[in-house]
């Protein structure tokens, strides 16, 4: 009991160090990228610069999704509107403004997350803003769960463009991260961008480049 509570707060403080992905635990590592086969070949993408103004307080519409196109097949985001309004209102915004078109997946930790979203591809980029939402106290982290990617330095809540997914079956992390929503279609192509992570590597280097080519925000009534 003592050792998972010791990986627990690991994985934490790594999430929390490199801006929201590190730790060994939490599932079963998954194959390598080798042994998938339905991703487009790529290379990591050069930085890109982005310029936006700062996100409207509210979303569009109450039942947004965000359809993420990868090289590795789509997968969709049901935006939950209605308990973080400030939080999918800034992720629409960034997705309607491309800032995460064309970049990609910088940190894979099989078992814990995939994380994307950086213009600059380094984990350490964002999109010029941040807005802060903080979660409830009882948040948690499973499976499919999308949630916002911030430094250890920032309030509960905070956000810019990074985000993660949670492919383990509990991250065991804090309520400190903004929530997005959740995956409701495509699981299996995060576990397949997930066969990209090294389970050698804790900071979570990715054996090769999964692009997220774009990403669109539809209303689904």
């Amino acid at each position: 009991m003592r050792i998972k509570i010791l990986l627990s707060l690991l994985a934490a403080a790594l999430l929390l160090a490199a801006c929201g992905g590190d730790d060994e635990g939490g599932g079963t590592t998954t194959t390598t990228a080798a042994e998938e086969p339905p991703c487009t070949e790529a290379e990591k993408p050069d930085p890109k610069t982005v310029d936006v103004g700062k996100p409207p307080k509210r979303p569009s519409a109450n039942n947004l999704v965000a359809v993420v196109e990868t090289t590795c097949g789509t997968f969709e985001i049901k935006l939950d509107t209605r308990n973080n309004p400030k939080t999918t209102a800034s992720f629409e915004h960034l997705a309607n403004e491309g800032v995460f078109d064309g970049t990609w997946f910088h940190r894979i930790v099989p078992g814990f997350v995939i994380q994307g979203g950086d213009p600059e591809g380094t984990g350490m980029g964002g999109p010029g803003y941040s807005v802060v939402e903080a979660p409830p106290d009882d948040a948690e982290y499973l499976r499919g769960v999308v949630a916002m990617a911030k430094t250890q330095v920032e309030p509960p809540g905070t956000s810019g463009s990074q985000f993660f997914v949670v492919t383990g079956a509990d991250a065991g992390l804090p309520p400190d991260y903004a929530i997005v929503g959740k995956v409701t279609e495509g699981m299996d192509v995060v576990r397949t961008i997930e066969g990209y992570g090294d389970p050698n590597s804790p900071e979570g280097t990715p054996l090769g480049a999964v692009l997220i080519e774009r990403v669109t925000i539809e209303s689904r009534g």
